[in-house]
């Protein structure tokens, strides 16, 4: 062999070897690793190796549309924007090695909005836009991941939460399957005039719990259940010849068969009831009863409701405690939302709440007062999690001082013996006091108005926290109406006092998100906190404030943040995409605290939503970074909105 033929060999060997590696490279991350061979081969043939010195541009919006794919080899890359209020450029993301860049651009067909600049020394893999196009068409999990991005990161971790729950649980279930899917026989009904005997004898020779009476073009008119026939029989008022029409439940609650089993279990135990009808363009196709629901689910949801709502004792309440924790946890392990967990927690707590309450006026006394319980914080959000605390208070009707007084002389000897219960059945003392056994906290309408015109109109620091807890009030039990009185006070003061906006702004940007410029996350360096982070405080904080912030400023009256996120990008106060991110990273920030709850629940340790990030896989890690800068965008939006 000639010299040159040997160097050519050697040559094609060294480019070989570099490409197995780079294959060898890609295959650690995602969508990389779920790519055919073929395909992830096409992208590495087609790319090309370059190097960028520390501080050197990559791409910016001056360069025009993006012509290429780039994929971080080795190094770190900024994207920095001018900061319109403040003068330089602020850091908004960072791009670690195996992570790949612009997407949104490169799609859209546009130039970048952000600066690409190199962090440190750094090479990257550029992919011309042509091969990207083709790639783009040949692979599913590359096209599932470029259209969808850190959405698709999400769906591979419920994957694995998944995959790892079916080895300890068993047979999967998912609260997300179609009501239509449950429902899979012909329901049964009957006309309004037919006699009680006759459909008593369908549903005993049919088997079923509920009969639904319709008319000529089968619209629901009533449903009539077993449940029924016993109140019937026991109220002593039974016609067995009598028209089933005068003894059935009027207009009965009804979903498309296109709703969920969530939506349904919610219905259920909202509404104490064990079916519910489908209906499809006014038409009955099919009842959904709590039975088909429970085929589901290990764990019955409506009759743990119903057993919280009946409950004798408080201990009967404080026991189901871990009724409640073993719901949480198979939902979790099934894939379930952290959405759809902390509103069932939440519902079920406002079950508890309640009877508390009932048993609380059976035990000491009703004292004949009309009162309403307020809760504030992530209660009053739905977004409670299996470690909560008590933030609640007490709202009355009273003429003036004097009777407001008198009311509260009575009221506040119950509310402190209902906070005390509340703690035996989990729900701790608030360290601040703020309870409705606190005088401060049990208030007439009047009274509440005025505190929160005073939080509005003097922006203190005080004032400012305490805004931050009470604005996000709910009533849990009694009349509801002074509660939204309240409520459209606040969005009508706050709507035309641009300096309290402006002090909410500051309010939201105090809680910064634990990444920074050169590090993936800024940890606490001392201390039993050493090398751990706070998923709540840092992580859900800055979206829960600026999401608060924005609903108050545009007259949005929903306290939940992802329903507040979806109003202001319905009425453009939020891009469309800009919404969709800020949801993607809550969920997987609250995702990722309440399954660290339910780890430390099942290891005896107390709860906390301190996380150390090396405890992560590198896709976790990744995707938890990715949520943080998240919400640093919208802080850095809210910035610049708000001149900060």
């Amino acid at each position: 062999m000639s010299k040159a033929d040997a160097f050519a060999q050697a040559g094609k060997q060294a480019v070989l070897q570099n490409v197995q590696g780079t294959l060898e490279f890609l295959q650690k991350f995602p969508p990389f690793n779920q790519m055919d061979t073929g395909h992830l081969a096409y992208l590495v043939e087609h790319c090309q190796l370059r190097f960028y010195a520390e501080g050197e541009s990559i791409i910016k919006p001056s360069d025009g549309p993006v012509e290429h794919f780039y994929i971080v080899k080795q190094g770190r890359v900024h994207g920095e924007r001018p900061h319109s209020a403040k003068r330089g450029t602020e850091t908004t993301f960072e791009i670690a090695a195996g992570e790949c860049f612009p997407l949104a651009a490169l799609i859209g067909e546009r130039a970048t909005r952000t600066e690409h600049l190199a962090a440190e020394d750094t090479f990257c893999l550029l992919l011309s836009k042509p091969a990207f196009v083709k790639l783009f068409a040949l692979s599913n999990p590359f096209r599932d991941f470029a259209l969808r991005g850190v959405s698709s990161l999400l769906d591979q971790v419920n994957q694995q939460v998944q995959l790892r729950a079916v080895e300890t649980l068993g047979a999967q279930y998912s609260l997300d399957t179609r009501l239509g899917e449950l429902a899979m026989r012909q329901p049964v009904s009957c006309a309004p005039d037919t006699p009680l005997r006759e459909a008593v004898r369908q549903m005993h020779e049919l088997h079923v719990g509920s009969i639904v009476i319709v008319d000529a073009q089968q619209r629901p008119l009533g449903i009539f259940t077993l449940r029924d026939l016993r109140k019937v029989v026991a109220d002593g008022r039974i016609d067995l010849d009598g028209p089933i029409q005068a003894v059935m439940t009027p207009s009965p609650f009804h979903l498309s068969p296109e709703a969920s089993a969530f939506d349904a279990a919610i219905a259920m135990t909202e509404r104490h009831i064990a079916h519910v009808c489908l209906v499809e363009h006014e038409r009955l196709c099919g009842v959904v009863s709590e039975r088909d629901l429970f085929s589901l689910q290990r764990v019955d949801l409506v009759h743990l409701a119903r057993t919280i709502r009946h409950a004798g004792r408080v201990e009967t309440l404080a026991a189901l405690r871990s009724d409640i924790r073993l719901l949480v946890d198979r939902m979790l392990a099934h894939g379930a939302s952290s959405t759809q967990i902390t509103h069932i927690i939440t519902l079920l707590n406002d079950h508890t709440v309640s009877r508390v309450i009932e048993l609380t006026l059976e035990d000491l006394g009703d004292p004949g007062i009309p009162f309403t319980w307020l809760v504030f914080g992530s209660e009053g959000r739905r977004e409670q999690t299996l470690h909560t605390d008590q933030d609640n208070g007490i709202l009355f009707d009273a003429k003036d001082a004097a009777e407001a007084a008198t009311i509260r002389g009575k009221l506040l000897p119950l509310a402190q013996e209902i906070n005390q219960r509340l703690a035996r059945c989990g729900f701790t003392l608030c360290k601040g006091n703020i309870m409705a056994g606190n005088p401060e906290l049990c208030l007439s309408y009047m009274e509440w108005s005025r505190r929160f015109t005073r939080f509005v109109r003097e922006a203190t620091p005080e004032n400012l926290l305490g805004s931050s807890i009470y604005f996000d009030l709910r009533a849990v039990w009694g009349p509801e109406d002074g509660c939204d009185r309240l409520r459209d006070e606040l969005l009508e003061q706050i709507a035309d006092n641009s300096l309290f906006q402006h002090m909410l702004a500051e309010n939201a940007l105090r809680q910064r998100p634990p990444v920074g410029r050169f590090r993936d996350f800024v940890v606490a360096r001392k201390g039993a906190e050493k090398d751990t982070l706070d998923l709540k405080v840092q992580g859900l904080t800055p979206f829960v404030d600026g999401a608060r912030l924005l609903a108050l400023a545009h007259g949005v009256a929903a306290t939940n943040t992802l329903e507040r996120l979806r109003r202001l990008v319905a009425i453009g106060e939020i891009e469309a995409l800009d919404g969709a991110a800020y949801e993607e990273a809550y969920h997987f920030i609250q995702q990722t605290r309440m399954q660290q709850h339910q780890h430390q629940a099942r290891q005896g340790q107390p709860y906390s939503n301190r996380l150390d990030p090396d405890t992560l896989n590198h896709l976790d890690r990744r995707i938890l970074r990715e949520s943080f800068r998240q919400a640093q965008r919208l802080q850095s939006s809210l910035a610049v909105r708000y001149q900060l």
